[in-house]
């Protein structure tokens, strides 16, 4: 038997094939929403994966302002920030951010479901978020893809 044909192949910046797609977050729960675009941002979909390298693809999530949270998410879940300073605690909940800057939602959970470290840093960058149906990337031409269909 041929021993080269065990060999694993693994993934780096050259041969990587990265795309876009366009995610409509209409109607969308924020957690199930940001889990599947965290795991095309990774590359974890495809049969090319590799842990340390940056094999995902481009997300554009479009109508950020209409995704929903269940239960009583909307008024009972907190987002806690602190300046460093004393007294410097903030406190933000679901409501007050989708008011004031919806995309910020969106991006704040997905950011939550990548690594912690440098190449979740880059991965973010990946990730475009737009209050509306209109976004600036027609250029790269975007496919239009159905989170049911990822698994």
């Amino acid at each position: 038997m041929d021993t080269l044909s065990y060999k694993t192949v693994s993934a780096n910046k050259a041969t990587v094939q990265k795309e876009w797609f366009v995610v409509d977050a209409t109607d969308e729960v924020l957690g199930r929403l940001a889990s599947k675009v965290a795991m095309i941002l990774r590359g974890k979909n495809k049969p090319s994966y590799t842990p340390h390298v940056d094999c995902g693809d481009n997300v554009i999530v479009i109508n950020a302002e209409k995704v929903r949270l269940t239960g009583n998410k909307m008024k009972d879940k907190a987002y806690v920030r602190h300046s460093g300073y004393p007294g410097g605690q903030t406190i933000q909940h679901p409501i007050e951010i989708l008011a004031k800057y919806p995309e910020r939602l969106v991006e704040k959970a997905v950011k939550g479901m990548l690594p912690k470290n440098r190449l979740g840093s880059k991965l973010f960058n990946n990730l475009k978020v737009y209050v509306g149906p209109e976004h600036k990337q027609e250029a790269q031409q975007p496919k239009v893809i159905d989170l049911s269909t990822i698994k």
